[in-house]
C-alpha cells in the first residue's frame, strides 16, 4: 500500500494570529507611542483643519452732517403732533431719488430738508432743476446761520411749527345747501400747508425785487420763526384760523 500524503498546509491568511503573551507580575507597562492606534481600539477620525473666518472690513467712521456742516441730532421737535412727521435722521446730501414717492405716507419718511428743497422747485424757474434748488436752500441756511449764531435746522423746525394751522374750513352739504364748518387739521397735513406756505411765500417775494431768492428764504423762515405777521406763512395761517374760528 502507498503512504498517505499529509494534507497541505491552510494559506497564510487563515493562519490565526498568535495570542498575545500576558504580561509578567510586576513588568512595567509598554508605552503607548502617540498617533498609533492601541490594539483592540478604533483608530480616531483624523479631522481637517478648520479655516478661519475672513475679518469684516473697516468701515469709515465719520459723522454724518447735513452739508457737512449742521447737526441733526441735536433739533428738538416741540410740537409733539409734528414729531412724528418731521425725519430728521442724519444724512450729508438730502437727496433720494424719488424713494418714497407713489407710497402711502412715504413723504413722511423723506427728510425734512428734501422736502423743502422739493417745494422750492416752483413756476417755470425751478421746475425739475433740483440742483439750483438745493443751492439754494444751501445759501439760506448760511444766511440764517450767520445772522443767528444758531443750527438753521433748529430755527426752519421752529417755523414750520408756527406756520401750521390748526384749523381749517371744509363744506357739508345739507340737502342742496353747502355749510362751512371748521375741522381740525391732520399732523401729516399741517406740516405740508406750512411747507407749502413759506416756499409759495419765498418765490413770490421774489418777483418785482431785486433781492436773490436765497436771501428771500432766509427772511421767510426766519420771520416764521419768530411768528411775525410779516411772514407770508404766518399771515395765511392766521387767515385760515380767524375764518375757521368763524364757521365753528
Amino acid at each position: 500500500m502507498e503512504p498517505e500524503t499529509p494534507p497541505p498546509p491552510p494559506p497564510e491568511s487563515e493562519v490565526p494570529p498568535p495570542p498575545p503573551e500576558p504580561a509578567a507580575p510586576g513588568a512595567a507597562p509598554t508605552p503607548e507611542v502617540p498617533g498609533e492606534p492601541v490594539p483592540g481600539e478604533e483608530a480616531p477620525a483624523v479631522e481637517k483643519p478648520k479655516r478661519e473666518p475672513k475679518k469684516p472690513k473697516k468701515r469709515p467712521s465719520y459723522e454724518m452732517k447735513l452739508f457737512e456742516k449742521y447737526e441733526l441730532n441735536d433739533v428738538v421737535v416741540h410740537d409733539a403732533g409734528l414729531a412724528k412727521y418731521m425725519n430728521l435722521s442724519p444724512i450729508v446730501i438730502p437727496h433720494t431719488g424719488g424713494r418714497w414717492a407713489n407710497k402711502p405716507f412715504g413723504k413722511a419718511k423723506a427728510n425734512l430738508v428734501e422736502r423743502l428743497i422739493n417745494n422750492m422747485m416752483r413756476t417755470e424757474n425751478y421746475t425739475g432743476k433740483k440742483s439750483k434748488s438745493y443751492r439754494v436752500v444751501r445759501s439760506a441756511f448760511e444766511i440764517i446761520e450767520k445772522r443767528t449764531q444758531k443750527n438753521p435746522v433748529q430755527v426752519l423746525v421752529d417755523a414750520l411749527e408756527k406756520a401750521a394751522p390748526r384749523e381749517e374750513v371744509t363744506r357739508l352739504r345739507f340737502g342742496g345747501i353747502s355749510v362751512p364748518r371748521a375741522v381740525d387739521v391732520a399732523p401729516s397735513r399741517r406740516l405740508d400747508l406750512a411747507l407749502r406756505s413759506i416756499c409759495q411765500g419765498t418765490v413770490s417775494a421774489t418777483f418785482k425785487n431785486r433781492k436773490p431768492v436765497e436771501e428771500c428764504l432766509a427772511d421767510e423762515i426766519l420771520l416764521a420763526a419768530k411768528g411775525d405777521m410779516q411772514s407770508s406763512a404766518i399771515a395765511k395761517k392766521e387767515e385760515l384760523e380767524r375764518v375757521a374760528s368763524s364757521a365753528r
